[in-house]
């Protein structure tokens, strides 16, 4: 039995958009041991997924801690790997790799000089499309949407209305220039109530703040910030009528379990590179995100919703050019 080792460290967003890599890794090495290592955070997502025989969690400890990092390369050497897939490919996970100069172990990544040497793109593509080819160079062609049947929770206990809409305000607190105005999302979620949709606010409790703010000026909200789990978002999703939000982790859920969904990016981010996996999404995009103007949100929200609302290409596939 071979030792197969895959680098996925994080964020959110990420890791759900390479759940269909991960999946396909599983099925190719159906018969070897199949090792994840990330970061604590997402080590109960990774577990919750079955991919998995072994996850292990990376400290990525750098200068100021030296002792936990030798204390991790001295575990990558002694894993007995015989080929990693590095999913992650950042400065750090190419260090990896030289850390295992001398063992054999063939690398999948973009670490020059390995095995299977896959380059950073030279112009922006999707990283599902970037990914799909990296396990290309491995022999592994068969990739399939994301599969978010695992990840379930039971919504009893939040009292939820016959029609909602799921709002998404938001996001990494140092990326503030990716988040749409507390004005805006207040504004949508008044004529969601107009329209009798309930508008439901996600959010962790580090943004209580934002979420306290649009509750207050609209009292048909319902605010359930710091209250859910992954798996609750995931049946959240299932049941909504829409999702709107930034580009955040939480949409990436959404849209993959089946919520319409409009996605909201600035000039800090872009969908061409990074909008979620899902069958019915819709991007927005202003180079300050402040001024996508609710009037576009709405006509977005009304599209997408649509039932003959023709499904979205698959983002891990080259754009048709005309």
């Amino acid at each position: 039995m071979r030792r197969i080792l895959v680098i996925k460290h994080s964020a959110l967003g990420d890791i759900i958009l390479s759940l269909p890599h991960l999946t396909a890794l599983r099925a190719a090495h159906a018969t070897d041991r199949f090792i994840v290592a990330t970061t604590a955070p997402y080590a109960g997502l990774m577990a919750a997924s079955g991919l998995f025989d072994e996850v292990w969690v990376d400290p990525r400890a750098g200068l100021t801690r030296p002792l936990q990092a030798l204390a991790w390369m001295w575990r990558l050497r002694r894993g007995g790997f015989q080929r990693v897939y590095d999913l992650q490919g950042t400065r750090r996970t190419r260090n990896y790799y030289r850390a295992l100069a001398g063992t054999g172990v063939e690398w999948v990544g973009n670490a020059p000089g390995c095995s299977h040497h896959h380059p950073d793109p030279d112009r922006p593509v999707h990283i599902t499309l970037h990914r799909r080819r990296q396990l290309e160079r491995a022999g592994i062609h068969e990739i399939s949407p994301p599969d978010l049947g695992f990840l379930t929770a039971d919504l009893d206990g939040l009292t939820l209305p016959a029609r909602y809409a799921l709002l998404v305000p938001g996001g990494a607190a140092h990326r503030p220039e990716k988040r749409w105005s507390v004005a805006g999302f207040t504004s949508l979620a008044q004529r969601l109530v107009a329209q009798g949709c309930t508008p439901v606010l996600l959010g962790t409790a580090a943004e209580s703040e934002v979420l306290a703010a649009i509750a207050g000026a609209c009292p048909g909200a319902r605010n359930l910030g710091g209250r859910t789990s992954l798996g609750q978002l995931a049946a959240l999703g299932r049941g909504a009528e829409a999702a709107v939000g930034n580009d955040t982790g939480p949409m990436h859920i959404l849209a993959a379990v089946g919520a319409p969904s409009v996605v909201l990016f600035g000039g800090a981010s872009d969908p061409v590179q990074v909008r979620p996996w899902g069958t019915r999404v819709v991007t927005l995009r202003a180079a300050r995100i402040e001024d996508i103007a609710p009037e576009r949100v709405l006509t977005a929200l009304a599209e997408v919703t649509d039932p003959a609302f023709p499904d979205t290409p698959r983002p891990d596939r080259e754009p048709v050019r005309g």
